[in-house]
């Protein structure tokens, strides 16, 4: 039989026990006469679905050994990893034991020569001493004479000598260990992220895609330990958690929106994320590492420049920081790679900066004239963008699919702009949105959003949902 209503086949005991609520059921020598069945297309749709399961069969066999292959690599990548580690802790511990050495020989000359000294003193000692003990049965007042005068100014000399140099305790030598490099080894949880590429790829979109804003809201970033009225967000960085993390240039704080704070004491301009849980803040003269644990900010290690610090971005362990006239590549530790790029020609030709996901850009906002510049990571020139929605630009972003994103101040405007920095792709938000003075953005990967800081006259971040 033939239940029309499921488009199953049933005996007559499914038919009487699961379908004598249906409508249509039938004997299929009745049903037969009501269709008619074409065999060839029959034949040809079973075909085309056995050729696209064998495609997904090779398909998939491929993708094991690729997965075997990229382990493989991936694994000679952590070991060459794990390399660099053990000869860069090789050369601290190099570093350390000269400096070791060098601390020794000097205190063993030091003291060899005290020791010198006071072997020299004794003999000069010991030889008057004799020399008075066989004068003291002899009468001879000339020779007393001159044997008293050169004891005390023996004397008078071992004295002086005893005087600076008095006796101490024994020396030795001490080790303060550098307890940050534990510290953060042991704050780590992995050498690194493994990502499924294949997942990757499936979200991939298009860097040119423009994105559309769905709706707006806004959020108050103003806490009650805030000692000034206005906050100016200079940067907004948002983590794969969906955390959001803010810097106060005028408050001198960096905020975990809704949860809490860590006070910088010093103007805090722009934030780029390091790790899953660790971010990079650019405070005056330094770069400030914080992690995120447990919901709390956390101040790690720091280290000074000899330039002022303004924008900052990070891609697989280059750390760029700009000066406001100059572009330099830092490492993790604070070692100079090498500058860049520079402009000298006014104060804040190099502002902020980002770099693309593939790591080949790097996107510079020119502030003083109103300009994006496009460089190549050896900093090379690659494109100047200039545009009437664009003036007073601040921030710039690159979310993971490679768009770019800036802010233009004084245009009111948060504008998309091509991978090449060439054109201008769409104006995401402007005044007539309700944006004022924007000078921070990012977007958040958890929740799909693009999220604005503004300058110091509303106290909020605007968070843009996208369609």
């Amino acid at each position: 039989m033939f239940c029309q209503d499921h488009s199953q086949l049933c005996c007559t005991d499914c038919a009487f026990l699961n379908h004598r609520q249906c409508t249509d059921v039938a004997l299929i020598t009745d049903s037969v006469k009501k269709m008619s069945v074409d065999m060839q297309q029959l034949s040809n749709s079973l075909q085309s679905i056995l050729d696209e399961l064998n495609k997904l069969k090779s398909a998939q066999e491929a993708s094991m050994q690729s997965v075997d292959l990229s382990w493989s690599e991936k694994l000679q990548e952590i070991q060459d990893l794990r390399k660099k580690l053990n000869a860069a802790l090789d050369e601290l511990e190099k570093t350390t034991l000269k400096e070791l050495d060098e601390i020794r020989a000097t205190l063993q000359t030091s003291l060899k020569k005290n020791v010198d000294n006071c072997t020299r003193l004794k003999d000069e000692l010991k030889q008057l001493s004799e020399a008075v003990n066989a004068l003291c049965d002899k009468s001879k007042k000339e020779i007393e004479f001159i044997a008293k005068r050169k004891c005390l100014d023996k004397i008078m000399e071992s004295e002086a000598y005893l005087k600076e140099n008095p006796v101490k305790l024994q020396s030795s030598l001490m080790f303060q260990a550098n307890i940050d490099i534990e510290l953060y080894l042991y704050q780590r949880a992995s050498l690194g992220r493994i990502v499924d590429s294949t997942q990757s790829l499936t979200v991939k979109m298009n860097p040119d895609q423009v994105m559309t804003v769905k709706r707006k809201s806004e959020y108050s970033v103003r806490i009650s330990s805030d000692t000034d009225l206005s906050c100016t967000l200079s940067g907004i960085c948002c983590l794969p958690s969906g955390q959001v993390i803010v810097t106060d240039l005028d408050n001198q704080k960096v905020k975990l929106l809704d949860q809490h704070y860590c006070d910088v004491s010093s103007a805090s301009r722009d934030v780029c994320q390091i790790t899953s849980s660790e971010v990079a803040v650019t405070v005056d003269q330094n770069v400030q590492f914080i992690s995120v644990s447990d919901g709390e900010l956390v101040s790690g290690r720091k280290f000074r420049l000899l330039h002022a610090a303004y924008g900052i971005a990070f891609h697989q362990g280059a750390l760029y920081v700009t000066s406001g006239t100059a572009l330099y590549h830092f490492s993790l530790t604070g070692s100079l790679v090498k500058m860049l790029y520079m402009d000298a020609s006014d104060s804040y030709t190099v502002f902020k900066c980002a770099v693309s996901p593939a790591g080949d850009r790097i996107y510079v906002t020119n502030n003083s004239h109103h300009k994006l510049i496009t460089l190549a990571t050896d900093g090379t020139l690659i494109s100047t963008f200039k545009d009437r929605e664009l003036q007073d630009p601040w921030g710039v972003y690159v979310t993971p699919a490679g768009q770019v994103l800036v802010c233009g101040c004084k245009s009111n405007t948060v504008i998309q702009v091509d991978l090449e920095g060439r054109k201008k792709l769409a104006t995401l938000v402007s005044l007539k949105d309700g944006v004022l003075k924007p000078v921070s953005v990012c977007y958040n990967t958890k929740t799909d959003q693009i999220i604005v800081g503004l300058y110091d006259n509303t106290n909020k971040i605007i968070v843009m949902e996208l369609q």
